[in-house]
């Protein structure tokens, strides 16, 4: 499979999966969000405007791949609102048919269950966890929605996780 891991670069990650066979994308879209000057201004309401396009083709160029897994953890919760649409859009495109998109969401965005975590898969039903840098959270997604983000989809599981996450895998 052709899998997507969004976040700091794990190593963990990429032995465990290419041990599997799998080949692998990496990506940090909220690192790029906010450290690569996409930021093009501020609308008459005062909302930000972004550089959607540039942000996508510097970030998930995928030179025509298609992938069958993206492990997105809780990338959306930290991007930018402006690109949030867009990246979901454009992961769907990139996506084969069947492909499912792994992730977390917040519940809640305070104290240290909204704090940046860098995720690295296991053999076991865990996952373990490390901080990471720090960027402010920008939402707490409901069910709702994360519905509506995903609306097209063919379908969709949530479980509710410790630590004010709940789990999510969308299948395009």
């Amino acid at each position: 499979m052709r899998v997507i891991d969004n976040g700091f670069t794990s190593p963990t990650n990429i032995n465990y999966l290419t041990a599997l066979g799998h080949s692998i994308f990496l990506t940090d879209m909220v690192a790029d969000a906010w450290t690569g000057n996409w930021q093009k201004g501020v609308d008459e309401d005062g909302k930000q405007i972004w550089d959607v396009e540039g942000f996508l083709q510097r970030t998930l160029n995928f030179e025509g791949r298609k992938f069958d897994v993206v492990l997105m953890w809780t990338a959306l919760d930290y991007l930018p609102e402006g690109l949030v649409s867009p990246v979901v859009a454009h992961l769907s495109e990139a996506m084969n048919p069947g492909g499912q998109v792994f992730a977390f969401f917040h519940t809640r965005i305070q104290g240290d269950d909204a704090i940046r975590l860098r995720y690295h898969v296991t053999p076991t039903d865990d996952v373990d966890m490390q901080m990471t840098q720090q960027f402010p959270i920008q939402r707490a997604f409901t069910n709702r929605s994360i519905e509506k983000l995903f609306a097209g989809w063919s379908g969709h599981r949530q479980f509710l996780a410790k630590d004010s996450v709940s789990e999510v895998i969308m299948t395009r």
